[in-house]
């Protein structure tokens, strides 16, 4: 076989320029997925964008349009005309197409949903109504009904003929009067006598899950039980749509990303890093910043009210930095052991004594080998005698105990009240550790050296 050249962005433009259009659209249909290719038309200007969306079949157009992010589609949307727009709205399924109408501007929604049709349109209108981060939200209403009293040869019919438009076809649903009374597997169509009805073989035991379920528990249950498709049900247990695992893995990834941002001390934010002005970020990442300096104004009045103490040994304020250090960063560490069991389903609130239990036998060895090394390295380096290495050495031990409970115990707390466990995360936890530490700190310093 003839090694084709990788179709690069500089290849794309040199394609481009020396209008060999024929070639170039055979490469993209041949040696190219439509998720590179979204990725290297980030860059273009609209005039080369739509030069080469042009060149792509209606399918492929449709696929890449939907891997696009929201700035490059309104640039697309907005050079493309009528008819272009109504084919690739076509083409695009109705999850997907919902995805776009949320992230547009208004008069750009306006006319997307004049580029379809009147029953597409009510589906879509349907779907807008769902509440954010719910199943109804992120679901596909195209999917394959079967009848319990169909035999297998016409539900393999039907199949061919509905199937080409349809996300996927490899679980199928039973339903009667809408009603979701089961579920078959291609498979099992595929590999049973035609002449069996479909109530013998469909397994009455699915899985579901509602419109107004959560969308990541949602995505958790298809990931936990490896399913391609969940079907979604209204309170009537009729059926209304599937969410699919590629919608599931999304929906993980943006959970994913918030749960960092947040973590981070960053306000979430679905646009990209680059795709992000300067002002946005600074919005994001100020009220944070804000919280957790003026937070910071506890820990300056107690070391205010020690001054007395550091007066008469200030080699005492050399050592806070680093027990405060030591703090948080145990605190975190247990914190986001934490906040990853309760997003995997591992850990729950009722594990809380458990878990508290464990950090606690944890810390107590952690403490006993930072304490010790950290003392030897304070006579050796001569920075101070044996009280002091022995009053570090208590600081540094109660400290970890006591930043692993909290960061354990805070997230679990936040995850019982409705909050996001992730708020509860290296910022907020380091702050509180801080003060703990430093409230510890002098309170041992005061004891040993009557000061």
């Amino acid at each position: 076989m003839e090694e084709r050249e990788e179709l690069t962005e500089e290849r794309i433009l040199e394609m481009l320029e020396n209008r060999q259009y024929k070639e170039l659209k055979e490469e993209l249909e041949n040696n190219m997925y439509p998720v590179d290719l979204a990725d290297i038309l980030a860059d273009f200007e609209q005039k080369q964008l739509v030069m080469v969306f042009r060149l792509l079949a209606k399918e492929e157009a449709a696929e890449t349009f939907t891997y696009m992010n929201s700035d490059l589609r309104e640039l697309l949307i907005n050079a493309l005309t009528d008819s272009e727009l109504e084919e690739v709205m076509e083409e695009m399924y109705l999850d997907d197409t919902v995805d776009v109408l949320e992230e547009m501007p208004a008069n750009v929604v306006d006319r997307l949903l004049m580029a379809t049709d009147e029953e597409t349109r009510q589906q879509i209108n349907a779907l807008l109504q769902y509440p954010e981060d719910s199943a109804g939200s992120v679901m596909n209403v195209d999917y394959i009904a079967l009848r319990k009293e169909m035999t297998v040869a016409e539900s393999i019919l039907k199949i061919r003929q509905v199937g080409l438009n349809k996300e996927t076809i490899y679980t199928c649903y039973v339903t009667e009067k809408r009603r979701l009374v089961g579920v078959v597997d291609v498979k099992e169509l595929l590999t049973t006598s035609e002449s069996k009805t479909v109530e013998e073989i469909m397994d009455t035991n699915m899985l579901y899950a509602h419109t107004t379920d959560d969308q990541e528990e949602v995505a958790r249950t298809i990931t936990k039980y490896g399913l391609i498709a969940l079907p979604i049900v209204d309170h009537e247990m009729c059926m209304v749509g599937i969410v699919t695992v590629d919608d599931a893995m999304y929906v993980l990834q943006e959970e994913v990303t918030e749960d960092i941002s947040i973590m981070a001390g960053v306000s979430p934010n679905e646009e990209s890093y680059f795709g992000t002005g300067v002002i946005s970020h600074v919005k994001n990442r100020l009220p944070w910043l804000l919280f957790l300096m003026l937070s910071a104004t506890i820990t300056q009045m107690i070391m205010n009210h020690y001054e007395s103490a550091l007066a008469v040994m200030p080699q005492l304020a050399g050592f806070i930095p680093m027990l405060m250090g030591t703090g948080g960063n145990c605190g975190s560490q247990s914190s986001t052991l934490v906040i990853r069991g309760l997003a995997v389903g591992e850990i729950e609130f009722g594990d809380i004594v458990k878990v508290i239990f464990k950090e606690i036998r944890v810390a107590l060895l952690i403490s006993v080998i930072l304490s010790t090394v950290n003392g030897i390295r304070i006579l050796v380096m001569g920075q101070g005698d044996v009280m002091i290495a022995v009053t570090i050495g208590l600081t540094m031990a109660c400290t970890i105990i006591l930043a692993k409970i909290v960061g354990c115990t805070l997230p679990l707390v936040a995850k019982k009240i409705g909050l996001d466990p992730a708020i509860m995360a290296t910022p907020l936890i380091s702050t509180l550790v801080d003060i703990s530490t430093v409230t510890v700190y002098f309170a041992i310093v005061s004891l040993v050296f009557s000061i």
